[in-house]
């Protein structure tokens, strides 16, 4: 008997309502965000711009995926509305860019903008993909005897809500580094804001350890396990289950795993409106520039599940939030 393939219809009205106000709620939940932001203790010397308008400008660049000369029109607009205090020169957005200090701030951001769909989300999936950028490495290849260039990528680890493709935590590291090592951090920081209900991830995540970290957050692991995966007796309690589950109960633990399939979507989500490539040239510049990416994309799922779902406030922040 054939199964009965499930249809999901798309709620068009609010989608239409979603899309044609994204621009003008995106710079107000923006806005609302970087108001928490706490300005640096002034000492001496030629004022500074403010950090929470600088902060604002740059992710709103990331945003607009315009140039910074074609962008300073925007930057304009966002002052008449009183969302920033002061429309900088565009180049002082690429100097505020490449501040290391921005990465825990910008972190931070990207926590608050999913705390509105805690309720929501209980099931999450996780995954990793690369963005590249500009910059290229050589290495010799011995087999054939000469010299090849390489291009130089970041990869993004993210988790994600498996209803709204929210993003609830990331790490972001070279394009060659493991998977699996970013697993704990990612569980550690989604399980402080949100109910753990199920995790799915393919089988690069499939360990003990990563298995325990998910059972220990109160959720249930559906990762697949690798072929020469085996069970000890007295080994790990839940990479006994469901390893058992797994193999006896196939069918219905691929039912839970293929929710995996909503992190792909989140990725697609993101490189489509936002760019796959990294323009900036430095590294420290790189990351933020991802990082602003994860940002802008949260606020835009905020903005649709606003509608789509009719949340009672379109707030991102407590009142008298400080970050």
């Amino acid at each position: 008997m054939d199964k009965i393939k499930l249809t999901y219809s798309q709620n068009w009205q609010a989608y239409n309502r979603a899309q044609s106000s994204e621009k003008e709620l995106f710079m107000k939940l923006l806005g609302e965000l970087c108001s928490g932001i706490k300005a640096p203790e002034y000492k001496f010397g030629r004022p500074k711009l403010l950090l929470s308008d600088m902060i604002f400008c740059s992710v709103f660049k990331i945003y607009s995926t315009y140039s910074g000369r074609r962008f300073s029109s925007d930057m304009k607009i966002a002052k008449e509305y009183g969302f920033i205090q002061k429309a900088p020169h565009y180049n002082s957005v690429f100097n505020y860019l490449q501040k290391p200090e921005l990465i825990p701030l910008l972190r931070i951001l990207i926590t608050k903008s999913s705390l509105p769909l805690r309720s929501v989300e209980t099931d999450f999936a996780v995954d990793s993909t690369g963005f590249s950028t500009s910059q290229f490495a050589r290495w010799f290849d011995f087999k054939y005897g000469k010299s090849k260039d390489t291009r130089i990528w970041l990869k993004a680890h993210i988790m994600c809500g498996i209803k709204t493709n929210i993003v609830t935590s990331i790490e972001v590291t070279e394009g060659t580094a493991s998977d699996s090592m970013q697993f704990e951090s990612l569980v550690t920081q989604t399980k402080t804001n949100f109910n753990i209900g199920e995790v799915s991830a393919d089988k690069a995540y499939s360990s003990r350890k990563n298995l325990s970290l998910v059972a220990e957050a109160g959720g249930v692991p559906f990762v697949p396990f690798k072929s020469n995966s085996r069970h000890r007796p007295l080994g790990s309690p839940i990479w006994k289950n469901m390893y058992h589950f797994y193999n006896m109960f196939r069918d219905e633990f691929m039912e839970h795993y293929h929710k995996r399939s909503n992190v792909e979507t989140t990725m697609h989500m993101i490189k489509s409106k936002f760019g796959s490539r990294l323009r900036s040239k430095t590294r420290i510049a790189q990351i933020n520039e991802l990082l602003a990416k994860i940002l802008c994309h949260n606020i835009c799922v905020v903005i649709h599940e606003l509608h789509e779902l009719g949340l009672v406030s379109n707030s991102l922040i407590r009142n008298g939030d400080e970050i």
